[in-house]
């Protein structure tokens, strides 16, 4: 009797050892969607549900399905190799003379395009608070970059990764309950979530683009890959970050959701106005915790992607300490990215096409990293032969990064055609051009992974 008690007792704690493991796996693993859930992603995807109601939703879906396949891939390669994302693209060219251009330009993107990010989240968050407070944009941003500097500055990384995690339960709070609250009609999400359609007019096109572009965002696959736990294993791995790129998809869903509500021009203070009218008046507190988090989230993991990243590239084994969390270079790359952040917040930036500029060179960054990552992964002498991608990780891989050049090449042919005043989307085969363009650059990443793969 005795001993069966026992037996149970110890069967109960296991099971609660268990579930705090996973639990605290999930919450390791929200780095990642507090990193993509930013002010971008919810202007984008607000504004979806705003001029298009429900129908866009299946892009949400499939932007999770490809954070999802390349943020696996990232991490899989810290897991089986003894080089995270940044440290095999500098072995892949180590012997190459173009080597230190290759790593330059790698971190130059990643830090360019952080700091570009780091305008629009410092002032997402800052509309957030201006919602439900009149207190100066001005003193909010430095008191948020204070914050977020203390935050950085925590001295592991697993601390930080809680922290950011804990945020994006309260921005995942927010929006869901808000979502809920309208009372959505539940057969239009799920008919505008498994059956693609697109609305007639170029602004249809640029807004599904726009959502896959602010969920797969450069930077965290070198943020997912840095912080992965080379003693984790694949399955462990696989489990707590599907389950979190996946609710961060929700996440972004349920912004869709709630941006659907506004009428005309879409703008915070007119979903916050709208949301008083259908809800109550508290329903901005909640408008506001989300947006505030999603900002601020987004305004740690930024500056610290960038360093991370700069990290891998440029660490070196023999002298560690040069490129340590704490360290003095570690520091000046997330603070020139935070402080980049807070110039432009403080020179007056609105908000809105802040964070649509980020997202455009968002766009042009994606392909650049996404090939590195596709043949990092086929790359036998860093994974070794059992380890490299599979024909179906491959197909999925191959699609992610294709599409990551359709969207890249878009933003390209939209600037070229605002300043040479001519619109290759105006005959309706703009788009079909761009992704035979984009098709034959992947016969050519083909030829690359295949010599590869080849037996060394």
């Amino acid at each position: 009797m005795v001993q069966n008690i026992h037996l149970n007792s110890n069967l109960v704690s296991l099971k609660t050892m268990a579930f705090k493991t996973r639990l605290l796996n999930i919450l390791f693993w929200s780095v990642i969607s507090a990193a993509f859930i930013g002010p971008g992603t919810v202007t984008t995807a607000a504004k979806a549900g705003a001029t298009f109601g429900f129908d866009l939703l299946w892009a949400l879906v499939f932007s999770t399905i490809a954070c999802l396949v390349l943020q696996e891939a990232s991490a899989r390669i810290t897991i089986l190799s003894d080089h995270n994302l940044g440290q095999a693209i500098a072995y892949q060219y180590r012997d190459k003379s173009i080597r230190m251009l290759v790593l330059g330009l790698v971190v130059g993107a990643i830090i360019l395009g952080a700091a570009a990010y780091q305008t629009g989240n410092i002032l997402g968050a800052v509309a957030g608070i201006s919602l439900v407070s009149s207190t100066s944009p001005q003193l909010l941003i430095l008191i948020l970059a204070t914050i977020a500097a203390l935050v950085l500055s925590l001295p592991t990384l697993q601390n930080l990764a809680r922290f950011t995690g804990v945020i994006v339960i309260f921005m995942g709070i927010a929006f869901f309950t808000t979502a809920i609250l309208l009372e959505p009609d539940v057969s239009s999400i799920l008919k505008g979530s498994f059956f693609p359609v697109m609305p007639a007019g170029m602004e249809s096109g640029l807004l599904v683009l726009g959502l896959v572009g602010t969920t797969v965002v450069p930077y965290n696959l070198f943020l997912g890959s840095s912080i992965s736990d080379k003693n984790q294993s694949i399955q462990e791995m696989r489990f707590g970050l599907s389950v979190a790129v996946i609710l961060g998809g929700i996440i972004s869903m349920a912004v869709l959701v709630v941006g659907s509500v506004v009428e005309g021009e879409f703008t915070f203070k007119a979903l916050a106005q709208v949301l008083n009218t259908r809800i109550g008046p508290w329903a901005t507190y909640l408008l506001a915790l989300g947006l505030f988090a999603a900002g601020f989230s987004s305004l740690i993991t930024a500056p610290l992607a960038s360093a991370l990243t700069a990290q891998s590239l440029f660490g070196d084994n023999k002298k560690p300490d040069r490129w340590a969390v704490n360290s003095r270079n570690f520091r000046l790359i997330w603070g020139f990215v935070l402080i980049t952040g807070v110039s432009f917040g403080l020179a007056g930036f609105k908000p809105i096409p802040a964070i649509i500029a980020a997202q455009a060179l968002n766009g042009l960054l994606l392909p650049f990293v996404s090939v590195f990552l596709l043949m990092v992964t086929n790359d036998p002498k860093i994974l070794g032969k059992n380890n490299v991608n599979g024909v179906l990780f491959n197909l999925l891989l191959g699609i992610v990064v294709w599409i990551s050049f359709i969207l890249g090449l878009i933003n390209v042919f939209k600037a070229a055609g605002s300043t040479f005043q001519f619109d290759i989307f105006a005959s309706g085969r703009g788009l079909w051009i761009i992704a035979v363009i984009s098709g034959l650059i992947m016969l050519w990443v083909g030829k690359l992974i295949y010599r590869i793969r080849q037996p060394f």
